[in-house]
């Protein structure tokens, strides 16, 4: 029992560690920035609008509340929501089932491709935000419809949560994680079928092109190479190799300025300004 109560310990914190990424900030409603402005149109230099996805137990604004603001300042269209949810509401999303949360995502990127008349959008996503949309671009139609997909503290091969998953699964753990709404948890599980069948061949698809942006300090996506990608089209990014005094953790990326410049970079290599490093760290997870 004693080691049952430490894993869901560590795992309400990894869940609910999202929804205090920032203080007060992530409970107020999104700045009115242009940010989620359905009336934007995308310009010529940035045809393509931006899809936000968040990361486990986070929801569409506290997520991006650094990142979000920085992409509309440099001109782009940039949209997000707060899917799968389950008993928290809208506090905390992405507890649903990720096979049901990337109809979701799929759906809310044909409602900004409608509004905004694009063709294709860019899709940049944290944590659970990179796994979900890789299942929609593998499996539900989206590699069509998406042109650049950007991840950071990516996972697409699960985690053990420095072994308590492992645990997780050894004690039988999958039908009440299940139970207290969180389904994604189950997902995440070593040898989960969600799994099982995004890693049937490779995860990236022809068509969009990928990158994945990861750190050597992340706790919560473990080992940090489950967010490492292969095949064409595919570009790596391993944080430290860029920014050498940068020690982000797995939340600390979504408040990252090296990582915002990476991701601007990345949906506009042509044009965005180089990258100027900057010492960043944050404490814990």
């Amino acid at each position: 029992m004693a080691k049952l109560r430490t894993f869901l310990a560590a795992l309400a914190l990894s869940v609910l560690a999202s929804t205090t990424l920032v203080t007060t900030a992530s409970a107020k409603a999104p700045p009115q920035s242009g940010w989620n402005d359905w009336s934007c149109r995308p310009s010529a230099a940035h045809p393509e609008p931006v899809v936000l996805v968040h990361g486990l137990g986070a929801n569409g604004w506290d997520n991006f509340l650094t990142l979000a603001p920085t992409l509309r300042s440099a001109g782009y269209c940039v949209f997000s929501e707060t899917y799968g949810k389950t008993v928290l509401g809208g506090l905390a999303g992405g507890l649903a089932p990720m096979a049901k949360s990337a109809v979701e995502v799929g759906a809310f990127i044909d409602r900004v491709r409608t509004a905004t008349g694009a063709a294709k959008v860019d899709v940049v996503g944290h944590s659970e935000g990179t796994t979900v949309p890789a299942y929609y671009l593998k499996y539900l139609g989206g590699a069509t419809k998406v042109d650049d997909f950007v991840g950071f503290g990516s996972n697409f091969r699960g985690t053990t949560l420095n072994g308590l998953a492992s645990l997780a699964a050894a004690l039988e753990l999958q039908g009440p994680l299940t139970a207290i709404g969180c389904g994604a948890c189950t997902d995440y599980l070593p040898g989960s079928a969600f799994l099982a069948k995004l890693n049937d061949g490779p995860v990236a698809v022809p068509g969009p092109t990928y990158t994945s942006i990861v750190t050597r300090y992340d706790t919560v996506v473990t080992p940090y190479t489950s967010g490492l990608l292969t095949g064409a089209g595919v570009t790596n990014i391993v944080l430290q190799d860029k920014c050498r005094l940068d020690s982000a953790g797995h939340l600390g990326l979504a408040v990252d300025p090296n990582v915002a410049q990476l991701v601007l970079q990345r949906l506009d290599p042509e044009h965005a300004p180089p990258l100027r490093c900057r010492p960043f760290t944050t404490l814990g997870i």
